[in-house]
C-alpha cells in the first residue's frame, strides 16, 4: 500500500469519529482460563489471515502479574511485544479526561452540573445548557468534530498537520446540537475535547500538566504522555494496517494534536494496568464522586467492550458471563486497546493488540476479539 493510500486511510479513522456501536454477541463454546488455553487462543487470533501483527495482555491479580503475548510487536525485527513498549491508546484517553474532570468535582473545583455556558461561554450559544456530566457519559449531543468537512480536509491534505487541539470545536461551531441534552447517547469525540476545555477553564492550567498532577504522579505513570507531534517513543509496539495485505506499518502516519483529549495519549500496557487498576478502583477521588461516574445508562464504547455494555461518566460497564468489570476501549490506525478491572480495582486486565478493529471495518474479527476478551475477563475473575 502506498504511503498516500495510508494517508488517505489515516483520514477516514478520524474522519469516522468513533460513533456508538452495537455491542455483539461475544460466545465462548467452553471456559478456558489457564495460561496454556489463553496462549493458545491469542496465538490463534494473531495467526489469522486477517490478525494483527502481535497482541499482549497483563493479566493483574492478588497473586501477582500474567503477561501473554503473541506475534511479534515490530515486523521487521521480530522482537516480540513487551509490557514496556509504548503504544496509541485511542480512545482509552478518555478515560484520562474523565479522571482529570471527577478529581476536580471531587476537589470542589468543577461540578457535574457545571455547564459549557457557565465554563466556555465563548462556544455557541446552542450548546450552552450542555453539562459536564452529559459530556463525561455522552449524552450531551454535540456534534463530533472529526466528521466536519474541514477536519477531514485539513487531515487529508496533511496528516502530521498541526491542529491548534483547543480549537478543535471550531469545526463544528456553526451547528446546533444533534438533540436535547440528556435524552440520547451517542458517542463523540467532542465530548472529551470540550472536557479538557471545562478542566483548563477552571483551573487555568493546561490540560497536559494537569494530566501529570492528578492522574500520572498518584498513580505512578513513568511512560505515558500526550504528544502533539506524530512520533513515537522507543520502544513501541508498531501498529500496522493489515488490510489489504501485507501489513503496513502506520504507527506513525497521524499527529495527535488533531484527536489531542479524546485520544492522543502514548502509554504502556505496564502503565495502562496502573491506571485501570486506580481509576476503576475509585482511587483518585472519593465514594461520592465514584457513585455518581457509575450511574449507568445504555451505550457501548467504541468498539464495543465484552459482554453486555453500559456507559458511566468516562468508563464503561462490562458485564460478561463471569462477572462484571469495569473500563474502557478504543481504536485508532494501527492500535485497539481495552483496560478494564474489577470495581474495587484488585484485578486487572490490559489488552492491546496491533491493528484497528471495528464494527464497520471488521465486525467478524471483533466478534471474535471481543468473545476472547471475555474470556481473558473469565479468567482474570477466576483465577
Amino acid at each position: 500500500m502506498s504511503l498516500r493510500r495510508s494517508r488517505l486511510r489515516a483520514a477516514s479513522v478520524l474522519a469516522a469519529c468513533l460513533a456508538a456501536l452495537s455491542p455483539a454477541t461475544a460466545g465462548a463454546a467452553a471456559d478456558p482460563s489457564g495460561h496454556k488455553a489463553l496462549q493458545r487462543q491469542l496465538e490463534d487470533f494473531v495467526h489469522r489471515p486477517d490478525g494483527p501483527p502481535g497482541a499482549i495482555a497483563v493479566l493483574r491479580t492478588e497473586k501477582g502479574t500474567r503477561v501473554v503475548r503473541a506475534g511479534v510487536a515490530d515486523l521487521r525485527t521480530g522482537r516480540p511485544p513487551h509490557p514496556d513498549d509504548h503504544m496509541r491508546i485511542a480512545s482509552t484517553a478518555k478515560a484520562f479526561s474523565g479522571a482529570v474532570a471527577l478529581t476536580l468535582v471531587d476537589h470542589r473545583v468543577l461540578r457535574l452540573d457545571d455547564t459549557l455556558g457557565q465554563r466556555l461561554p465563548q462556544l455557541p450559544d446552542a450548546w450552552a445548557s450542555v453539562t459536564l456530566r452529559q459530556l463525561l457519559n455522552h449524552t450531551s449531543g454535540l456534534p463530533d468534530y472529526s466528521r466536519s468537512p474541514g477536519f477531514v480536509a485539513a487531515l487529508s491534505a496533511d496528516p502530521h498537520h498541526h491542529f491548534d487541539s483547543r480549537r478543535l470545536l471550531d469545526y463544528v461551531a456553526d451547528q446546533p446540537l444533534l438533540f436535547e441534552p440528556g435524552s440520547q447517547y451517542r458517542y463523540s469525540n467532542s465530548d472529551n475535547i470540550a472536557v479538557a476545555l471545562m478542566a483548563e477553564a477552571a483551573t487555568r492550567t493546561p490540560y497536559e500538566d494537569l494530566l501529570r498532577k492528578l492522574v500520572y504522579a498518584p498513580l505512578r505513570l513513568r511512560s505515558t504522555s500526550l504528544p502533539q507531534g506524530y512520533r513515537m517513543p522507543e520502544p513501541y509496539l508498531h501498529g500496522y494496517d493489515v488490510s489489504p495485505p501485507p501489513p503496513e506499518d502506520v504507527s506513525e502516519v497521524i499527529g495527535m494534536s488533531g484527536v489531542w483529549a479524546s485520544g492522543g495519549i502514548v502509554s504502556t500496557p505496564a502503565d495502562m494496568t496502573r491506571f485501570i487498576r486506580g481509576y476503576a478502583g475509585g482511587r483518585l477521588y472519593g465514594r461520592n464522586v465514584v457513585e455518581q461516574q457509575r450511574q449507568w445508562v445504555e451505550g457501548a464504547s467504541e468498539p464495543a467492550g465484552p459482554g453486555r455494555n453500559s456507559a458511566g461518566l468516562a468508563i464503561f460497564r462490562y458485564q460478561t458471563r463471569c462477572g462484571v468489570v469495569l473500563g474502557h476501549t478504543g481504536n485508532t490506525l494501527g492500535y485497539t486497546q481495552l483496560i478494564a478491572a474489577t470495581p474495587d480495582g484488585r484485578r486487572s486486565l490490559t489488552f492491546s493488540v496491533t491493528s484497528q478493529i471495528t464494527q464497520s471495518s471488521a465486525p467478524e474479527q471483533l466478534r471474535r476479539m471481543r468473545a476472547l476478551q471475555e474470556n481473558f475477563v473469565c479468567a482474570l475473575l477466576r483465577d
